[in-house]
């Protein structure tokens, strides 16, 4: 089950997967790709709030989890709103609509793919919670000391990330035999 640390990786490696660069090109310090990176963990995990809901209004975390805001419906409607955050605070980032809703999208995705329990993926039409209890000692338990678990999706898209970009980047080699081709024609 990916927590926060895998849901970020893969949001990441989605964000990665779009052939439009998030962030400025003249733009490559790490402090200046911070505020980039925070707003794709923010949206990559915005789909578990439901987690928070639950606890603040039933006081158990899994009451609402997995219900609407794991739909498809919240991730456009969360990318709509995310691509035009910016207008409301100079500081966030100013990310696409497709960009935002794939990120989004891609939380729903990974619960769907790495987890067993279904999700509300087409909401209002369907609706699946999850069963059980989990406290507010259990959520933070399990965000802190359980995200070992996640290793695996990290270092698979880490390993995605490094393979793409080496796929995306010109290399000489058929930089020559291009124009080599072209001096025959």
């Amino acid at each position: 089950m990916p927590l926060p640390l895998g849901h970020t990786a893969i949001g990441w490696a989605a964000c990665e997967s779009t052939t439009i660069s998030p962030h400025p090109k003249d733009e490559n310090t790490l402090l200046s790709r911070l505020p980039y990176f925070l707003f794709i963990a923010f949206l990559a995990n915005l789909p578990d709030v439901d987690v928070l809901f639950g606890l603040l209004i039933h006081g158990n975390g899994a009451a609402l989890h997995r219900g609407p805001t794991h739909s498809l419906l919240f991730a456009l409607l969360t990318g709509y709103l995310a691509s035009h955050g910016w207008r409301l605070w100079y500081r966030i980032p100013r990310f696409g609509f497709g960009i935002c809703a794939i990120l989004v999208f891609s939380h729903v995705v990974a619960d769907m793919t790495l987890t067993s329990a279904p999700v509300s993926l087409l909401w209002p039409i369907e609706l699946h919670l999850t069963t059980g209890h989990s406290s507010w000692g259990q959520v933070v338990h399990m965000v802190l000391y359980q995200s070992i678990q996640d290793a695996g999706i990290i270092v698979g898209s880490i390993i995605y990330v490094v393979g793409l970009r080496f796929l995306r980047r010109k290399r000489p080699v058929f930089t020559k035999l291009a124009v080599a081709r072209r001096r025959i024609k």
